[in-house]
């Protein structure tokens, strides 16, 4: 999932460098999304490893 944020966000600059501004806001908001999802989904996961090491 952190890949497809790093995919997005590069197409976000290309995009922005060539003046495609739609395209580049676009981009921009679902890699941000990407990333938060991400992030939730690693403290879940770091979360379960430790209380499951406890038990």
């Amino acid at each position: 999932m952190l890949r497809w944020t790093i995919v997005f966000f590069v197409v976000a600059i290309i995009a922005a460098i060539l003046g495609f501004g739609g395209i580049a806001a676009g981009a921009a908001s679902i890699a941000k999304i990407l990333f938060f999802v991400f992030l939730v989904v690693f403290v879940i996961s770091l979360l379960m490893g430790l209380t499951r090491k406890r038990l």
